[in-house]
């Protein structure tokens, strides 16, 4: 990384030398020096390498608070003149979702009274954790087995030690996901479904539960091992099915304003709801800063009146080195206990 031409011109224009005998904090010519990459997966590797070199060559930087990682906008809200710029997925969720309960009523059933305001927004903003877990998830388990989980009891911690109540479950789990019976409007076409519990081999494999999918004549098995019962994704999944099960009767509707939509489920309101808080509206999504015209680029990351900067501790440069080191070293063990430490948390996966 030093021999890097980009970062001889780094060194060069911080103007403090690098290495203990000929690095001098005093003749630093900055006092803030700005991390500015894309805010996607490629900036977030530039990012990281940057705070590892900085941890690694100059940490009297971090120490005395030199450091700082600016924080560009990843989507461009547009509505009629007005334009609202949102650093992430999560912030334009949030966004949407606050223009989607403008004026929205949840009606469960004819007699009871509506879900708005606080107690709405509570529910939906679980409802749309709760998904994200789930498109996580679905890179390695199949999206019908997590839908099918809420349909089940919630597996405890002794029933992953009691292997008759697991096995038990498992034939409920079976029972509950989609089965083909030629009607594609029912089952989507989706293929059909079978879960077994599966003893493993003794020796690398323990019990887990195998899920078999037959589609087209083609059969695949996945497998859920004991372990992701004592996961938070599997809790927040089955805390937010706890709230839901009963919650919509069958007159249940959401209403926005003078519109409104019968709904047979809680995921299908705040669906409808959202595509009409996007009604009107065009949301662009930056690639990369090279995306936005000077005047954005000034507006958003660059105008010290208007920017949002993140301040680098030396726990953040510790955490970046940490992760430099483990994915990027020698040493094969670390990175394979990591890779399968993260596999069911991970969000952004560039391959």
């Amino acid at each position: 990384m030093l021999s890097s031409a980009e970062v001889g011109t780094l060194i060069t224009a911080l103007g403090t030398g690098i290495g203990p005998d000929d690095f001098n904090i005093d003749k630093l010519r900055y006092h803030r020096i700005i991390i500015m990459t894309d805010a996607d997966v490629d900036g977030s590797h530039i990012r990281t390498l940057l705070l590892t070199f900085f941890y690694r060559q100059m940490p009297e930087l971090i120490n005395r608070g030199h450091i700082y990682i600016a924080q560009p906008p990843l989507y461009k809200i547009k509505k009629g003149k007005q334009e609202v710029y949102v650093k992430d997925d999560v912030e334009l969720n949030n966004y949407l979702l606050t223009a989607a309960l403008d004026n929205a009523e949840l009606h469960v059933n004819a007699d009871a009274p509506s879900l708005s305001g606080a107690a709405l927004e509570v529910l939906a903003k679980e409802h749309m954790t709760v998904e994200s877990i789930m498109n996580r998830l679905a890179k390695r388990y199949d999206t019908s087995v997590l839908q099918a989980f809420t349909q089940c009891q919630e597996v405890t911690p002794e029933m992953v030690e009691d292997r008759e109540a697991l096995e038990a479950w498992t034939e409920e789990l079976s029972a509950a996901l989609p089965k083909a019976n030629g009607d594609r409007a029912s089952n989507g076409n989706g293929g059909s479904y079978a879960a077994e519990l599966d003893r493993g081999d003794g020796e690398r494999e323990g019990v887990r539960i195998a899920v078999r999918k037959m589609h087209h004549g083609l059969s695949q098995t996945r497998y859920i091992p004991r372990e992701f019962f004592d996961t938070n994704e599997y809790r927040h999944i089955m805390s937010l099915a706890g709230k839901l099960g009963d919650l919509l009767g069958e007159d249940a509707y959401v209403q926005r304003g003078e519109k409104s939509l019968a709904v047979s489920d809680f995921a299908e309101a705040i669906d409808w709801l959202m595509g009409e808080a996007r009604r009107g509206q065009s949301i662009q999504r930056y690639k990369g800063l090279g995306e936005m015209n000077p005047a954005q680029l000034w507006d958003t990351t660059v105008n010290p009146e208007t920017r949002r900067l993140m301040q680098v501790k030396i726990e953040d440069a510790q955490k970046a080195d940490d992760i430099f080191t483990t994915l990027m070293g020698d040493q094969v063990e670390p990175r394979r206990e990591f890779i399968e430490r993260n596999a069911l948390t991970v969000s952004n996966l560039d391959v």
